[in-house]
């Protein structure tokens, strides 16, 4: 289980290595993605709070990053978390969500990416239920939920 501590700690030191890597140029993933998705996931843009109603489904499923199908959150981690975006207390696995130090906006806070492609999914709190206490809080837009629950 990842806590507080290894986020801070992979946000300093290094994240830990993907099982693969994916790499586009911008103008291909313009092609493949919507405009509101690549504002989100290339360009580091954020979703208006609640404007999806990804936060208000809580059936069972796996999470992908909407970039390169990579699994990064089981839905059994899935809370509500009232702030308006997804919300998960731990990905699928621990290489899975890469951690990045952002002071932008006149705060501190930790990005948080897909690990495989480097799309912007959100960021992470220590303000999430136990045990880990984390809150990943991510852009819907920046996620599909997968039919199969097999490894892309």
């Amino acid at each position: 289980m990842i806590k507080w501590i290894d986020v801070l700690n992979y946000a300093r030191n290094g994240n830990p290595e993907p099982d693969r890597r994916v790499e586009k140029s911008e103008g291909d993933w313009k092609k493949e993605l919507t405009n509101e998705q690549f504002a989100v996931t290339r360009l580091k843009g954020t979703e208006r709070p609640f404007s999806s109603d990804v936060c208000s489904k809580f059936d069972p499923g796996i999470y992908a990053c909407i970039c390169c199908d990579t699994l990064l959150f089981d839905a059994g981690e899935k809370f509500e978390s009232g702030t308006g975006w997804p919300s998960f207390t731990q990905p699928i696995k621990e290489n899975a969500i890469a951690y990045h130090k952002d002071t932008s906006h006149g705060m501190i806070r930790v990005e948080v990416t897909c690990n495989v492609c480097d799309s912007h999914i959100g960021h992470i709190f220590p303000d999430g239920p136990e045990p880990s206490g984390l809150r990943y809080c991510a852009n819907a837009v920046s996620l599909k939920k997968m039919e199969e629950t097999h490894e892309a």
